[in-house]
């Protein structure tokens, strides 16, 4: 059997299940913390959420900063205004409380913070010299998989391009997998982020950094999003479900940091940073395609049988067919043309496509050319 070595090292504790938000002061006060900035954004204020946490804080001797002002891809300058709120205050922990948004946000923080500069200093892995804060990670949502991810997705105000800047040291100390957050969250972003963090589990499981600890995650977290993606969707107050979906979503996150991603997210970059599709919705408008583009070769068609197997799925046809499935469940199963692109723009965005990061990764080889066929396949 040919295996990619790996080098593992877990750097985040994983405290999983139903109000495990409570120990939030507890884990910051083990960490040494006492000046403490909460990252979140406003619209969590009216699930109370971000009022909770500050509570467990406080009731742990915390002093707590706020910064509520993320917003949906933030960019360099978003981290900066919370970089201004964090050395105000002298804070020595941070908590990111959100979606992946927020969670990028106070990674992206901690780098400057700690480090000095600007966000693109960092655009790439282990630009920070010196050590950074520790931060605790509190999804509420069920798609990114940050928590258990080292990098920051900071997009650039100027060009709009995403950058990943990742470093071992930004990794959370501590993830906190509290289902009963992710009730809260409206309809669309429960099938936006579970598409994306279905999307995780099949890119990282046939990437050439595949290696038997990152395909073990890759496959119990599709096994535990399809498990969950539908009745969540059909039942939002369904927690077994959103548990599954929470969990599913840390492991395809710590599938990401061992084998990192391919080409459906190299397709839909652009797509969001030109037309602003939802990341989800554009990772999961191209999907479809570059499996069945992924598929033509032996090694990558076997390991989506194993992750089809892992979901008692008959064979590629009923994986690609049950993804579609979903795709419709979630309201998005629809291509290019609802959103009014050109195709006179393809060349544009597939030379964006193939340049971006992920696309090294893919099982099978994609220049230009290959990515403007799949924006043609999903045009229609």
């Amino acid at each position: 059997m040919h295996s990619t070595g790996f080098d593992f090292q877990p750097r985040t504790r994983v405290i999983f299940g139903a109000d495990t938000m409570e120990r939030v002061g507890e884990m910051a006060r083990e960490l040494g913390g006492r000046k403490v900035l909460l990252v979140t954004d406003k619209g969590l204020a009216a699930a109370g959420h971000p009022a909770r946490a500050i509570g467990f804080l406080e009731a742990a001797g915390m002093h707590v900063a706020i910064y509520d002002e993320v917003r949906e891809n933030p960019t360099n300058l978003d981290v900066d205004r919370c970089v201004e709120v964090a050395r105000a205050a002298g804070v020595d922990l941070i908590v990111g409380l959100g979606g992946g948004s927020s969670l990028d946000t106070a990674k992206g923080c901690n780098f400057i913070l700690t480090n000095g500069g600007r966000m693109q200093d960092y655009w790439g892995v282990g630009k920070a010299t010196k050590p950074m804060l520790p931060l605790i990670a509190i999804p509420t949502t069920a798609g990114t998989g940050s928590e258990c991810q080292s990098f920051a997705l900071i997009s650039d105000e100027e060009t709009h391009q995403k950058m990943a800047c990742g470093d071992p040291k930004a990794a959370a100390k501590v993830a906190i997998l509290d289902p009963l957050l992710t009730v809260s969250q409206p309809e669309r972003v429960t099938a936006c982020t579970g598409i994306d963090a279905l999307a995780h589990a099949l890119e990282t499981a046939v990437t050439r950094k595949r290696n038997p600890l990152s395909a073990m995650y890759s496959r119990e977290a599709f096994r535990l999003c399809h498990a969950g993606l539908e009745r969540a969707l059909r039942d939002p107050n369904d927690l077994e479900a959103r548990g599954q979906m929470q969990l599913g979503a840390a492991f395809a996150g710590t599938a990401i940091e061992n084998s990192m991603l391919g080409a459906a997210h190299s397709a839909a970059n652009p797509l969001t940073a030109r037309f602003g599709i939802i990341h989800g919705q554009a990772v999961g408008l191209m999907l479809p395609a570059v499996i069945s583009f992924n598929a033509r070769d032996p090694r990558a068609h076997d390991h989506y049988l194993e992750l089809a197997a892992a979901a008692d799925l008959n064979g590629l046809d009923e994986l690609v067919e049950e993804i579609l499935t979903l795709l419709d469940l979630a309201r998005m199963r629809e291509n290019l043309s609802a959103h009014r692109i050109d195709p006179a723009l393809f060349p544009t965005l597939a030379q964006e496509a193939a340049a971006q990061w992920t696309a090294t990764f893919n099982p099978r080889p994609i220049i230009a050319a290959d990515f403007e066929e799949l924006y043609r396949e999903a045009l229609s």
